[in-house]
């Protein structure tokens, strides 16, 4: 199976920008969408020329804000949202879908925002959100894929150090949180079948950033441990446009 996932900053932007195109590139058995920035009937009438996918959304109770989507050739055996916990599931951030050999759970984390004052927030998320994934993990193997809003290390951002604990997504503080998921025996997969690349996944709109290649590895596929050897796979499609994130992707084999 080819897995993608892509922040599209905007489901109705994206559209626009040749994504019908992406999609047949990039050749995914399951699409997993951020940001959609729609609210659920809005996605599926942007996505109803789509042939092949089964279509799964989760919008934010704010319009026109966060959200996720799966679009997905195999017919899961269930699909749910959220996790459960009233105060974080009012922003449409967790699509989870449940195959014969995994959970393949979708999330678009919070930012910790300008001036970093939503991130005592986001490290309340991250706390809880490690705990839905073990609690799914008690059942059958996690695939965990999004935007994480974090840079890990320092190879994971053009300029580690002026951003270190003064930019949202590589604060101490953020980065606890994807040690933490690390800790908890998710793998990532990228780094671990690229250990030494410098690849990026976001690049501000600001300044040309993108065409510098000034960027941050903030989009992942982390797995479960027991299922670590079946990744053949992950890469960063860094040469597909239409929004400030590019896709990225793993194979897995079962």
């Amino acid at each position: 199976m080819k897995l993608v996932s892509w922040n599209v900053n905007g489901i109705r932007a994206v559209m626009k920008k040749d994504f019908p195109s992406s999609l047949k590139a990039l050749a995914p058995d399951v699409l997993c969408l951020q940001e959609t920035k729609a609210q659920d009937d809005q996605v599926a009438e942007t996505l109803a020329d789509l042939n092949g996918y089964y279509l799964y959304m989760n919008s934010a109770v704010k319009k026109g804000y966060s959200g996720t989507a799966i679009l997905t050739k195999q017919e899961p055996i269930q699909v749910t949202f959220d996790i459960g916990i009233e105060e974080h599931d009012q922003e449409g951030r967790v699509c989870t879908a449940e195959y014969e050999h995994f959970y393949l759970v979708d999330v678009y984390t919070p930012n910790s925002g300008s001036e970093l004052k939503r991130l005592p927030y986001r490290q309340q998320w991250d706390a809880v959100f490690l705990a839905y994934l073990k609690e799914l993990e008690t059942r059958k193997p996690v695939i965990l894929c999004g935007d994480l809003n974090v840079a890990h290390t320092d190879i994971d951002l053009a300029r580690p150090k002026p951003n270190y604990n003064k930019s949202a997504g590589y604060t101490q503080g953020e980065i606890d949180g994807i040690n933490n998921l690390l800790a908890a025996d998710f793998v990532d997969t990228f780094r671990t079948l690229h250990p030494e690349t410098e690849k990026y996944s976001w690049w501000s709109y600001r300044a040309g950033a993108r065409p510098k290649n000034v960027g941050w590895r903030i989009d992942y596929f982390l797995v479960s441990q027991s299922i670590k050897d079946n990744v053949k796979e992950a890469e960063i499609h860094n040469d597909i446009m239409g929004s400030d994130h590019c896709p990225v992707s793993i194979e897995i084999e079962f």
